[in-house]
């Protein structure tokens, strides 16, 4: 799984961030409570945590093999 290390705006760290945000918006609680409680609060921050789509399995059915 390939996650966004850093923010692609700012360049603020938030690998550590995606693995609680994930796991507690799965668990169903609200994307926005989720990321203030974690002290994320630049929207190009929450923007890159929020959409973020995981596309490295579907990438790799691609894979050109020699």
């Amino acid at each position: 799984m390939i996650i966004p290390v850093r923010c692609f705006t700012c360049g603020r760290p938030l690998g550590h961030l995606h693995s609680p945000f994930k796991r507690r918006v799965l668990a169903g609680e609200h994307p926005a409570q989720v990321l203030d409680s974690l002290g994320v609060k630049r929207y190009c921050c929450r923007r890159t945590l929020m959409a973020h789509v995981d596309w490295i399995d579907d990438v790799l059915l691609y894979e050109r093999r020699s």
